[in-house]
């Protein structure tokens, strides 16, 4: 399992977030699983405290419609093992530029570079926290 700067007890603590937060947990394999195919710019949104749509909203983009598409690979059967969940539904997958995952408490967006500037729903999304996943080497 990848480590990250998100997983300290500093953010934690600053975020008051429980460790036994099992959204964030998701969240987090799921930012993990897409940083296993090299997802640019991974974010997690905390959307839970301004939404009802969910807890989390993972974005990351995808560089080509074959890398959208294995970031998507990877993050089902990342969670799939780790958590044996499948999404509940699956958006775009036939286009490839944005496909969009909903894990119910978590909702996956993985876009291509102009379809995440063009939509830029962390600016739409503004008001909810921000977590910024970096993976350690």
């Amino acid at each position: 399992m990848t480590q990250n700067n998100l997983h300290t007890q500093e953010a934690y603590t600053a975020l008051q977030i429980s460790p036994d937060d099992h959204s964030y947990q998701l969240a987090m394999t799921i930012a993990e699983a897409a940083d296993d195919r090299k997802g640019g710019d991974v974010v997690l949104l905390r959307v839970g405290e301004v939404s009802v749509l969910a807890d989390y909203f993972v974005l990351v983009t995808g560089f080509s419609k074959t890398q959208v598409r294995a970031i998507a690979g990877s993050i089902e059967d990342k969670v799939l093992e780790q958590w044996q969940r499948r999404p509940v539904r699956l958006e775009g997958q036939s286009e490839g530029t944005w496909l969009l995952q909903d894990y119910g408490e978590v909702i996956v967006h993985i876009m291509m570079p102009q379809e995440r500037e063009f939509y830029d729903l962390e600016a739409f999304w503004g008001h909810a926290p921000r977590l910024v996943f970096s993976s350690s080497v």
